[in-house]
Parts: C-alpha cells; sequence; structure tokens
C-alpha cells in the first residue's frame, strides 16, 4: 500500500513538474517583431519583409483588405497631413498569446500622436492593433482606433479654408 501511495505521489510531482506550453507571454521574437514594425513607423523606414506576401491588414474595417505594400502606401498617404506623427514610448502594452487553435497573436496598446500641418493642432489617439504570426512573419494585422479626432481636425480647416475664400 505505501508502494502505491508513494508512486503516486511521484507521479504527481512528475506531472506537475514537467514544463507546459507557453500560451501567454510579454516577452517573446514575435514581440521584438512587432516593436520593430512600431519603430520603422515611427522612422519612416517601411519594411515589408516582417509581413508575409499574403499577409491582409484591415484598419478599422471588417471587409476591406490591404497587401503589405497598401498598407505602407496607406501610411505615406497619411503621412502628407500631419507634421510629424509617431507612437509614444510611454504606456506601451504588449502580450503574445497561443490560442486554443495553436494561433500565434501579439496584441499591442499604445498611444498615438500626430501635428497637423496646416494648423498645428496635436491630435492624439489610443490604438489597439493585433498581428497574427506564422512561420515568424506577419499573416495577418488588425487595426483600430477612433479616427474622429484626425477627422474632426481637418474639418475645421476646410472649413477656415472655405470662410477665408468667401
Amino acid at each position: 500500500m505505501k508502494k502505491f501511495i508513494f508512486i503516486g505521489l511521484v507521479l504527481i510531482l512528475f506531472s506537475s513538474c514537467q514544463e507546459q506550453e507557453k500560451r501567454y507571454t510579454q516577452q517573446s521574437k514575435e514581440i521584438e517583431t512587432v516593436k520593430t514594425l512600431i519603430k520603422n513607423y515611427n522612422d519612416k523606414t517601411y519594411d515589408i519583409s516582417i509581413y508575409s506576401d499574403t499577409c491582409k491588414t484591415r484598419y478599422n474595417s471588417v471587409s476591406i483588405s490591404m497587401s503589405p505594400s497598401t498598407t505602407i502606401a496607406y501610411h505615406q498617404a497619411n503621412d502628407t497631413i500631419f507634421k510629424s506623427r509617431e507612437f509614444l514610448n510611454q504606456d506601451q502594452e504588449y502580450e503574445m498569446v497561443v490560442t486554443d487553435d495553436g494561433e500565434t497573436w501579439v496584441n499591442c496598446w499604445l498611444d498615438w500622436k500626430g501635428i497637423v500641418k496646416e494648423s498645428n493642432q496635436e491630435v492624439r489617439i489610443p490604438i489597439h492593433l493585433t498581428y497574427q504570426f506564422k512561420e515568424g512573419k506577419i499573416v495577418r494585422e488588425i487595426g483600430i482606433w477612433d479616427n474622429s479626432p484626425v477627422i474632426l481636425a481637418t474639418q475645421k480647416i476646410q472649413a477656415e479654408n472655405a470662410i477665408a475664400t468667401e
């Protein structure tokens, strides 16, 4: 009887000591890839090699997807509106999760700041970005934020310009 109890305890001990698959972390090579992507965005040094060729990017949309090169063109077009823009370094949060289906995702929560060229108005927006990884490359990117502060700032400029030309 003592042998059975001892064997049972040994089995419990070994099973509890086995390393379990990490399903959540705040430190990974995928997170470092996303941090590089954010730095590249801030530096305006766009690099599509981080993405897979078939990556689908969606910003504030459930149906409109962009390819990596279209995503870069999207950022470059938006850059024309701003004197400066960047993700702020403070209060950045990153996490990597492995889903029940085995998908690897990196989530990040960032604060973004832009200075509108024509008005020098500062705009700050909290942004959530999430990236799905396969074989070390981003295969899906989703960004969600409230773009109304930028829209309001540009509408204000348009209204002021309309009044000035009357």
